[in-house]
């Protein structure tokens, strides 16, 4: 599971589609095989910079020690973990604004990343997560879900239990 931070509109989805296109031919020919390979549309979330990305990071990068596929996010050979954490470079990662804060220095950040991971997720953070992506709600603060409520006139927090509105009132 990526965590991608779009530079232009539609940004992510046109990424997605670029990459579903020429990997799932390379697939297929390589394969000899046609059709699919995904079911259904990928799944995604917003997520609030403060406070909640580096949960998402830490969610992300502990997927494999959680799976019991590796006992440190730096032995997964797929994770960036090792670029954030342990500074190898990669073409493929730009650090996020909210990273580059952990610390004035390049060391600072490596350091303040890696103490993140002393500790697993708190269960409710892992559910929320989950339930954030899975429903495609946002992840964040109340403020931060209104926020994005009334900017994108769309629902980004659970509805409450019930017959289903006719319109969403915002």
């Amino acid at each position: 599971m990526p965590l991608l931070a779009p530079w232009e509109e539609q940004g992510i989805s046109k990424m997605m589609q670029s990459l579903g296109r020429s990997y799932v031919r390379y697939f297929n020919k390589s394969y000899r095989r046609s059709g699919t390979l995904w079911e259904g549309r990928f799944k995604s979330c917003l997520v609030e910079s403060t406070g909640y990305l580096l949960q998402c990071y830490r969610y992300i990068e502990l997927n494999p020690v959680r799976a019991g596929m590796v006992s440190d996010p730096s032995e997964y050979p797929w994770s960036s973990y090792r670029c954030n954490g342990h500074g190898v470079t990669s073409k493929l990662l730009t650090p996020h604004d909210t990273y580059l804060q952990l610390g004035a220095t390049k060391v600072e950040q490596l350091n303040n990343y890696r103490e993140l991971f002393r500790y697993q997720l708190d269960g409710n953070v892992l559910q929320e997560i989950r339930e954030s992506v899975n429903r495609g709600l946002a992840y964040g603060s109340d403020r931060f879900k209104e926020e994005i409520e009334v900017n994108l006139k769309r629902r980004v927090r659970p509805g409450k239990p019930g017959p289903k509105p006719k319109e969403l009132l915002l």
